[in-house]
C-alpha cells in the first residue's frame, strides 16, 4: 500500500511575522551600526585634520613622495620580520610544549628538570623582550666563544624564541592542567601507560583548548619581530629609520606599520573566529 506524499511545510502566520520582525531588526541594527561608525570615524578624522599641527604631520608622516620612494626597500626588509616569525613559531611550539610537560611531571627524579623549567619561565617572563634582544644580540657575540654563532640575526631570533617560549609554555600548561582527572583514569583503565596517556589523551585535548590564546601570542610575536631593529638588523623598522635619518621624513614608519597590519589583522580575525567557534561548541555541548 503506497504512502500518501507528505505535504510541504508551510510556516504559520505567527512564524512569518517573527521572521519579518527579525529581518527588520537586522536591517535597523546594520543601519545604526553603519551610521555610528561613519560618525565616529568622521569625527576623529575631522579632529585630526583640523588640528593646528596637521600640515606638518601630514608632510612628515604621510608624504606621497617619500611613500613611493621608500616602500620597495621597506617591503624588501619586511621579509626579515616574516622569516623570523616563520622560523621562530615552530621552535617555540616544540620548546614550550616540552617545558609545559616537564612542569606537569610529578616524579621525584625529575625534580631538577622541573625546577629548571620553573626558573626558565619565571626569569624569561620577567625580562622585557627588548632587553633580551639587546643582551643576547650584543652580549653573546662579544664573548668570542669558539663555535658560537656571532650573527645578530641568530641571537635576535634566539631572544624571541626564549622569551615567547616562556609565555607559550604557561598557556600550554594551563590547557594540559584543564583536562579532568577522569580522562587520565579512563586512559589508564584502558591499559595506556603514562607516556601514552600524555601523548594520546592529555596533550591533544589540552592544546585544542588553548588554540585561540596560542594564536594570540603568535600575533604578538609577529609584531615583536620589529624589536630586532634595536641591534641594527635591517628589518622593516630599521630600514624605515635609516631612510628617515637621511631624508628627515617619517613616512617609511607608516609604510612599515601598514605592512605589519596587513599581516597581523588576518591572523587576529582568524583567532577571533576560532574563539567564537569554541564558544559555540561549548554552548552546544552544555545542553
Amino acid at each position: 500500500m503506497s504512502q500518501p506524499p507528505e505535504a510541504a511545510w508551510v510556516p504559520s502566520p505567527a512564524q512569518r511575522d517573527r521572521d519579518a520582525y527579525r529581518r527588520r531588526r537586522s536591517r535597523r541594527d546594520a543601519s545604526v551600526a553603519t551610521l555610528a561608525t561613519v560618525v565616529l570615524l568622521g569625527g576623529l578624522a575631522l579632529v585630526v585634520v583640523s588640528s593646528p599641527g596637521w600640515p606638518r604631520v601630514q608632510s612628515t608622516f604621510f608624504s606621497g613622495f617619500h611613500f613611493a620612494a621608500s616602500w620597495r626597500d621597506v617591503l624588501s626588509a619586511f621579509w626579515v620580520n616574516v622569516s623570523m616569525f616563520l622560523i621562530a613559531e615552530p621552535i617555540i611550539l616544540v620548546l614550550a610544549l616540552l617545558i609545559a610537560v616537564v612542569r606537569g611531571t610529578r616524579a621525584p627524579v625529575l625534580f631538577p628538570v622541573r625546577l629548571l623549567a620553573v626558573l626558565f619561565t619565571d626569569m624569561l617572563r620577567g625580562i622585557p623582550t627588548i632587553l633580551l634582544v639587546l643582551l643576547l644580540g650584543f652580549g653573546m657575540p662579544a664573548l668570542g666563544l669558539q663555535g658560537v654563532p656571532t650573527s645578530l640575526y641568530f641571537w635576535a631570533l634566539t631572544a624571541l624564541v626564549l622569551s615567547y617560549s616562556a609565555y607559550v609554555a604557561e598557556v600550554l600548561r594551563a590547557g594540559i592542567e584543564s583536562i579532568h582527572p577522569s580522562q587520565i583514569a579512563s586512559a589508564r583503565t584502558l591499559g595506556l601507560s603514562r607516556t601514552q596517556t600524555l601523548r594520546h589523551v592529555i596533550v591533544p585535548q589540552g592544546v585544542r583548548r588553548v588554540i585561540p590564546p596560542l594564536l594570540n601570542d603568535f600575533v604578538s610575536l609577529q609584531k615583536d619581530t620589529a624589536l630586532v631593529s634595536v641591534v641594527a638588523i635591517f628589518d622593516a623598522v630599521y630600514t624605515a629609520r635609516d631612510y628617515g635619518a637621511y631624508n628627515f621624513n617619517y613616512t617609511p614608519y607608516v609604510v612599515a606599520a601598514l605592512l605589519f597590519i596587513a599581516l597581523t589583522v588576518p591572523l587576529a580575525r582568524f583567532t577571533d573566529w576560532l574563539s567564537a567557534r569554541a564558544r559555540r561548541r561549548e554552548v552546544a555541548g552544555s545542553w
